[in-house]
């Protein structure tokens, strides 16, 4: 565990595929429809979520200063540190020694960081230590055991 409470599960391996069947036909979150003929695939989540295997690491989020943003305490974060970090990217920065998850952002005059919570402040970057670990591409929370 880092210091900072994130929990670095390590890098994504290229040569483990692991298919599953995908059931490529729309469910419905609405009214439920007649059963609809359905073509059952196989996939494989790191081919579908991960573009470049070798750069990308998962993370694992706590607090709930990204909670607008869809992110929640214990989510697995996938984080691809190959991307150039753009305006209004999600990222994970370490700030002098300290890892965090917040948006990119820009306000006069200098970089920032824009939490998720209007509980917690902007954290203007100028005059800091700032290393951007990697853009988060994608966030998986569970379902289950949710109150």
């Amino acid at each position: 565990m880092h210091k900072s409470g994130f929990i670095v599960l390590g890098g994504v391996l290229e040569s483990e595929n692991r298919y599953l069947p995908f059931v490529n036909s729309p469910v419905r979150a609405g009214f439920p429809s007649p059963a609809d003929d359905y073509l059952e695939t196989k996939l494989d989540l790191t081919e579908h979520l991960i573009q470049h295997p070798s750069s990308t690491y998962y993370i694992r989020a706590v607090g709930d200063s990204m909670i607008e943003y869809g992110i929640f305490s214990g989510d697995l974060l996938i984080v691809d540190r190959s991307l150039e970090p753009k305006i209004s990217d999600i990222v994970i920065v370490a700030i002098d020694g300290e890892l965090t998850c917040k948006q990119l952002a820009y306000m006069p005059n200098s970089l920032c960081l824009v939490s998720g919570n209007p509980e917690y402040p902007t954290i203007p970057l100028e005059d800091k230590d700032v290393h951007i670990w990697g853009v988060v591409i994608h966030a998986i929370h569970s379902l289950r055991g949710r109150s």
